[in-house]
C-alpha cells in the first residue's frame, strides 16, 4: 500500500510539473528572455519528467513480463494436472504387475519354471515401448515438466520417445515463457520429423553451472551439411510445404543468443541411419 501511495502522489507531482513547464515554455515564447533561475528550474523539471518516463517504461516491461509468465503458468496448469493423475495410474500398474509377480509362486510349483515365469514377465515389462519413461516430471521446474508433458501425450503414436534426466534441479535465469518457446520449437519439429519407420526421439535434459542444458536427438534421411548450414536462417526451411515455414528456429536461436545462449546442431550417423541432434545451453 505504501508503494502504492508513493507512486500516486509521483504522478500528482509529475502533472504537476508537466503544467510549470508548459507554462514556462509560454512565459519563454512571450517574453523572448532567458532567466538563469527559470532554465534552472526547467532543468530540474525536465529531469523528473524524463526519470518517470524511464520508470514508467521499466514498470511496462516487468508488468508484460509477469503477464507472459502468467499466462505460459495457466497453459500448463490442466498437463500438470494431467501428470499427476498419470502417475497415480502409473503407481496402480506398478502395484498390479509387483502383485502378479509375488503370486507366480501360488500357480507354479516348480522353481526354474517359476524362476523363467518372473523372467518373462519383467522382461515384457521392460520391453513394452508404449511406456515412457516420465522421471522428468520429479525435476523442480514444474512448468517446464507440464509442457514437456502436453508435448509427450501430443507426439505422432510411432514415436519412440527416450527421455534421460541427468539432474532434478533446474537452474536458469531464463524465464518460463522462453524456456518454453525454445525448447518447443526443438520439439515439435523432432516429433515433426519422425516417421513410422524412423521415429525415435531422445531428449536429455541437464543443469550445471546455472544453466539448463536440453539436447534432443531424432532419426532424419537425405540430410546434408548444406541445409544444416542454413538451418538458423530465416524463412529457411526443409519442409515440402514452405507457407509460414522457416521461423521456429530462427526466432529459437534469437531468444537463446539474447540470454546469452545459443543453440548447436549436429548431424551423426548411428547404424547407418542418420540422426540430427540439438542442444542449447541457456
Amino acid at each position: 500500500m505504501a508503494g502504492l501511495g508513493r507512486k500516486f502522489w509521483y504522478r500528482i507531482f509529475c502533472a504537476a510539473a508537466l503544467i510549470v513547464t508548459i507554462y514556462l515554455l509560454i512565459d519563454l515564447s512571450l517574453s523572448h528572455t532567458l532567466d538563469i533561475k527559470v532554465m534552472v528550474l526547467f532543468g530540474i523539471i525536465f529531469s523528473v519528467i524524463l526519470f518517470g518516463m524511464l520508470d514508467w517504461s521499466r514498470n511496462y516491461a516487468a508488468l508484460k513480463k509477469n503477464e507472459q509468465e502468467l499466462k505460459i503458468y495457466k497453459l500448463y496448469i490442466k498437463p500438470m494436472e494431467e501428470l499427476t493423475k498419470d502417475i497415480r495410474a502409473r503407481q496402480h500398474e506398478f502395484d498390479n504387475h509387483m502383485n502378479a509377480i509375488l503370486n507366480m509362486h501360488v500357480t507354479i510349483d516348480n522353481y526354474e519354471e517359476l524362476v523363467k515365469a518372473q523372467s518373462a514377465y519383467g522382461r515384457g515389462i521392460y520391453d513394452d515401448k508404449s511406456r515412457c519413461d516420465l522421471s522428468f516430471l520429479r525435476i523442480s521446474d514444474k512448468i517446464l515438466a507440464g509442457f514437456l508433458y502436453s508435448k509427450i501425450i501430443g507426439a505422432p503414436e510411432y514415436a519412440e520417445i527416450d527421455i534421460q534426466v541427468l539432474s532434478r534441479e533446474i537452474v536458469t535465469s531464463v524465464s518460463e515463457h522462453s524456456l518454453v518457446e525454445i525448447i518447443g520449437v526443438l520439439v515439435d519439429n523432432a516429433f515433426e520429423a519422425a516417421t513410422p519407420v524412423l521415429g525415435k526421439v531422445e531428449m536429455i535434459l541437464d543443469s550445471k553451472d546455472d544453466k539448463l542444458i536440453f539436447a534432443i536427438k531424432n532419426q532424419v534421411e537425405n540430410l546434408t551439411m548444406s541445409e544444416i548450414s542454413h538451418f538458423f536462417e530465416k524463412g529457411f526451411t526443409t519442409k515440402k510445404n514452405r507457407e509460414g515455414r522457416g521461423l521456429g528456429l530462427y526466432q529459437a536461436n534469437r531468444i537463446a543468443m539474447s540470454h546469452n545462449g545459443e543453440i548447436t546442431v549436429e548431424l551423426l550417423e548411428n547404424k547407418g541411419i542418420q540422426e540430427i541432434c540439438f542442444r542449447v545451453e541457456i
